[in-house]
């Protein structure tokens, strides 16, 4: 029996971003966990996406020659000539230097091809037509922001135009930078995937929200807010609604706030955001008012089953009196 082959019917951009020295890549497919399969990149190294009847082998041997050196086109150039199935290979690489190339293989299915502009290539097959390159290379080009904005804003475009057209399943966003992982330890800046979703661009946007929220540090410093007055009585008041603070709102940042804010941050999974300057980020209080907000809607429109349980917030300590169940009146 012949195996099927899969073929990973995308759209994707490859990109490098000097300034920051990162590289990346954006990819959305008719196509289950098409973050599995298309991008490979490593710092300082470049990024590679492999797609059509994907040969995933090439990959790895592709940023291994990026590692000696050669330059984007002299990867895809060795990458094609020694493969046999290459009339069925789609390739976009970026290199060390933000050199770019790609390749489309004869057979790919219509509509397939590639743009390749300054740091950056866009290629598809089974387009809905060729203004789906041409528009993700043109928001590429024109839209504000760090490069994670701009991938996004390639993809959305490429699929306003019609984008795979069999439709939309999974996308993912990789990129790197050296050192740029979390807690430093790795440099995968950016790693998030949608495996099967019936909006996959617009899931992916959503989950790098919550993804830059927790993760990242992207925000300008000039920004920053000072955690006093005002904003540190608001900061009690959200604190206390969530049971993270008991104390009196006095709109002083003094030792048991300080507590009690860090409290939050880390069970909400910001350490990488966490500051001993008397500063926060505005993400981080907008996320704290939006977090109490809630947490009073639901004291307001949920029936309590257990003693003080409504009240206490998800902040405090676990306790509690147990419910006692409910009786019926003496007859």
């Amino acid at each position: 029996m012949a195996r099927s082959v899969a073929r990973p019917s995308t759209f994707s951009i490859v990109a490098h971003d000097a300034a920051t020295h990162t590289w990346g890549i954006a990819v959305q497919s008719r196509f289950i966990s098409v973050g599995a399969v298309v991008p490979w990149a490593e710092a300082g190294v470049g990024a590679i996406a492999v797609q059509a009847n994907a040969n995933v082998r090439s990959a790895p041997e592709g940023l291994a020659l990026l590692r000696q050196g050669r330059s984007a086109a002299e990867v895809v150039r060795a990458l094609t000539e020694a493969d046999p199935g290459r009339d069925h290979r789609q390739l976009g690489v970026v290199d060390a230097h933000g050199r770019a190339a790609a390749f489309t293989g004869a057979q790919c299915m219509n509509w397939a091809g590639h743009v390749v502009g300054d740091g950056y290539c866009c290629q598809g097959n089974i387009l809905f037509s060729e203004a789906v390159v041409t528009a993700m290379a043109r928001a590429y080009e024109t839209t504000p922001g760090d490069l994670p904005e701009r991938l996004l804003a390639s993809l959305a475009a490429g699929q306003r135009e019609g984008g795979d057209r069999r439709g939309m399943q999974s996308a993912a966003l990789l990129l790197v930078r050296p050192g740029g992982g979390y807690e430093k330890g790795n440099d995968r800046w950016v790693d998030i995937r949608v495996d099967d979703h019936v909006s996959p661009i617009e899931e992916l946007k959503r989950i790098f929200k919550l993804y830059d929220l927790t993760l990242l540090d992207r925000e300008d410093p000039a920004t920053l807010v000072d955690l006093s007055g005002e904003v540190a009585r608001v900061v009690q008041h959200h604190l206390t609604v969530l049971g993270f603070y008991s104390g009196r709102l006095t709109a002083s940042w003094d030792a048991p706030t300080a507590a009690a804010f860090a409290k939050f941050l880390n069970e909400n999974n910001f350490e990488n955001k966490a500051r001993t300057d008397g500063k926060t980020w505005p993400s981080i209080l907008d996320h704290l008012q939006e977090r109490a907000r809630v947490e009073v809607a639901r004291r307001t429109t949920t029936a309590p089953i257990r003693p003080g349980a409504l009240s206490a917030g998800p902040g405090a300590s676990p306790g509690g009196a147990p419910s006692s169940p409910k009786k019926d009146p003496p007859t």
